[in-house]
């Protein structure tokens, strides 16, 4: 049976985290020792191990209210300068794009046209694999121009969320995604839309290679296979490789 209140993410190395009402209850093993980034975080993750993931993501519990009704939704300070939400959120003010799916803890899929709400949510977030629905969270998305696709169960499907933004209106709706099946079918569906790829390491050849043809932007994060096919057998020269 499942857990009420659960939301499972991967952080930090993709390390598995389970948190369930409030509380860290499970740290997984990390795919990878260090990261340049996890070191600049308010609280430091160096070298990657379970014991300073915990410390981290209860940081964020504390501070922002992740993965609880305290989840605040709304930001307008950058955190670094390449990331995804940043660009997103500053594509929207330029006019490059009127709209973006991304997903929040407690609320699953979301379309927004607010960028504060792109950074306050992506910025913040990890590799969210499953959450549970927060009415309170859901409540303060919508509260301040956000749609949550589906509130009911706070499920995370990105082609969902993108059939809504088209259905809403927007004309130039930017999307994240995690896996070349959604990016292959937003692609086949919806060709104008900005696919932004994350979230990637860990992934084969093969997925890796389907998701850099179909997506516009992608972030290597820590997989070396993104890094080196990268600049080659894309989509189109358009595309963009995010090195982090």
């Amino acid at each position: 049976m499942d857990c009420v209140d659960e939301h499972i993410i991967e952080a930090i190395g993709k390390t598995r985290v389970v948190i369930r009402n409030g509380r860290v209850v499970f740290v997984g093993s990390p795919l990878i020792r260090e990261c340049p980034l996890a070191r600049r975080f308010a609280v430091p993750v160096d070298p990657i191990s379970a014991d300073a993931i915990r410390a981290n993501i209860e940081e964020r519990i504390r501070s922002f209210g992740m993965c609880t009704k305290d989840r605040k939704v709304l930001c307008d300070r950058d955190f670094v300068l390449f990331g995804a939400s940043e660009l997103l959120g500053s594509g929207i003010k330029s006019g490059l794009v009127d709209s973006v799916v991304l997903v929040c803890d407690g609320a699953g899929t979301l379309v927004t046209d607010k960028p504060a709400m792109v950074q306050g949510i992506g910025g913040r977030m990890s590799g969210l694999v499953k959450t549970s629905p927060i009415q309170e969270v859901i409540a303060r998305i919508e509260e301040n121009g956000g749609r949550v696709v589906f509130s009911d169960t706070a499920v995370i499907d990105q082609v969902g969320g993108v059939d809504t933004a088209y259905n809403m209106g927007y004309n130039h709706v930017a999307v994240t995604v995690a896996t070349p099946d959604d990016a292959e079918i937003i692609r086949e569906k919806y060709p104008e839309t900005v696919i932004v790829g994350v979230h990637v390491t860990g992934l084969g050849k093969d997925e890796s290679e389907r998701l850099v043809n179909l997506c516009d932007l992608v972030y290597s994060c820590a997989s070396g296979i993104i890094s080196k096919i990268g600049g080659i057998n894309v989509r189109t020269t358009e595309v963009l490789l995010i090195l982090i």
